[in-house]
């Protein structure tokens, strides 16, 4: 229970980065980049020799399926964000609490705590973790998309 007597649902909820098609598109360009490594490295690998060759099945074996996933990763965020658009529900996400942690020991991020609620949702809070920006403070709310049916929703900065 918060200060003001607020008690979070027991709702779960994902959120969903935003993937504009600009976005997507460079996305797809670095997975076909990295899903071509490989494959390019074995064409003058047959020509210059086998240390060289052995690179090139390595590149392959590791960065198809790396290029691959990450494409498929696109896809799926593509298609939450689509369906987001089409029948997100227009919600609040008010900042409650911020909290500064590390994210890999150089460099540092904030934890957002966010009440999201809206016509017609049940309101539950979600935690957001991402890099600094001077817009964040507590007390602020941000636009919001929901989709209660599939348990995601978006928040736009």
């Amino acid at each position: 229970m918060t200060d003001d007597g607020f008690r979070p649902d027991p709702v779960r909820m994902t959120l969903v980065d935003h993937v504009g098609p600009w976005d997507a598109v460079f996305l797809y360009v670095i997975a076909a980049t990295v899903c071509l490594c490989g494959p390019v490295m074995l064409g003058p690998a047959l020509f210059a020799g086998v240390d060289l060759m052995v690179v090139g099945i390595v590149f392959t074996v590791v960065f198809v399926p790396v290029g691959l996933g990450l494409g498929a990763n696109t896809v799926g965020e593509r298609e939450q964000n689509r369906r987001l658009d089409a029948v997100g529900v227009p919600a609040t996400a008010e900042i409650t609490e911020l909290t500064d942690f590390d994210w890999n020991g150089e460099e540092s991020g904030v934890e957002v705590v966010l009440r999201v609620s809206g016509p017609g949702l049940r309101t539950f809070e979600a935690t957001w973790r991402r890099g600094h920006h001077p817009g964040l403070r507590v007390g602020r709310g941000l636009a919001a998309e929901v989709d209660p049916a599939a348990g995601r929703f978006r928040v736009r900065l």
